[in-house]
């Protein structure tokens, strides 16, 4: 082929359902005409946007942290430095052997999931398959919610390869990319049914998230003030899925309702300094109280002076109790 007709192809006839076409040519021209699928992978790899991100968040919250409380290395912004006087070319060799030994052996160890529970996976779902998983999840993840206009969606296997689930429609459920990789290899939650009644129409809490203004949120939970509130700044903190009972929760609801949780305290530790303290609770049935089939968190500021005698705290839903 003539340098011509290859960049007619490129300009005309190359139809595209994603970048790697032309991004595999540009490589074999940076690479004088020539690479190995492995050599091509590692490039593809540096052009992974979401790979990139996924690993810088990975530093940040685990070596990086790690290594900087044991005065190993220094962060500045996004400048990472290692914290040692200036080493000679020995010393350099020495370190890097040390070092590579004990990635060695870690790996043989673990194995391939050191790095990515997918790379196990080696098989793909056949497109027939997936075409079935994805129309019947709506489009949607599983977990979060997401559609594909927000995310790149994955076919999940609920048990993982790793632990012999098997590419089949019964193991197969639709996570976005960004629970995919959360979920790891180890996790083999069925999150399908969280789609099936995660809405209720006659709900208030699932309709005010759709009309009101909402505080904060995630992709899991949402806040917005407590229509009658019991001090200045209650705020109702409520998982986006129509669940009645605390532990109907999954580990993911639970964690996005904490994380909004403590971001709504700091905040309100910063808009008004008369805060000393919170109650944090919720009513679990109608005998405890709940009066809206959704389940809620109550985080209710609470200062000196609101009330005579505070002690005993959220003891007092049992008033004859609250004093010891």
């Amino acid at each position: 082929m003539k340098y011509e007709d290859l960049r007619s192809f490129i300009e005309k006839k190359m139809r595209m359902s994603h970048i790697y076409q032309p991004l595999l040519i540009k490589i074999l021209v940076d690479s004088g005409g020539s690479a190995t699928v492995r050599q091509l992978a590692l490039c593809f790899l540096g052009y992974d946007e979401s790979q990139i991100r996924y690993y810088e968040s990975t530093l940040k919250s685990m070596p990086i942290k790690v290594l900087s409380k044991h005065g190993i290395i220094k962060k500045d912004g996004d400048l990472v430095t290692l914290e040692v006087s200036k080493l000679t070319f020995e010393q350099k060799a020495e370190l890097k052997k040390i070092c590579e030994g004990k990635i060695q052996d870690y790996i043989s160890k673990r194995g391939l999931s050191v790095w990515d529970y997918r790379l196990i996976d080696t098989e793909p779902v056949p497109d027939s398959l997936r075409f079935i998983v994805l129309k019947e999840s709506k489009g949607r993840c599983a977990l979060c919610g997401a559609t594909r206009n927000e995310r790149v969606l994955d076919v999940d296997h609920i048990l993982p390869r790793s632990l012999g689930g098997k590419t089949e429609y019964a193991n197969l459920q639709v996570l976005c990319s960004k629970c995919n990789r959360s979920k790891r290899n180890k996790d083999k939650t069925d999150f399908r049914n969280l789609i099936k009644d995660s809405f209720n129409n006659d709900c208030p809490f699932c309709i005010v998230h759709k009309t009101e203004k909402v505080l904060h949120e995630n992709e899991l939970a949402f806040a917005i003030l407590d229509k009658h509130p019991v001090t200045a700044g209650h705020t109702l903190v409520i998982p986006r899925r129509h669940v009645t009972n605390y532990f109907e929760l999954s580990q993911y609801e639970l964690v996005a309702c904490h994380d909004l949780i403590k971001f709504i305290e700091r905040s309100l530790q910063e808009e008004d300094k008369t805060i000393d303290g919170f109650n944090i609770g919720l009513n679990n049935g109608e005998v405890a109280g709940q009066t809206i089939d959704h389940l809620h968190f109550h985080l209710i500021p609470r200062r000196k002076g609101d009330v005579d005698n505070p002690r005993g705290g959220v003891r007092g839903v049992i008033p004859n109790k609250m004093n010891y």
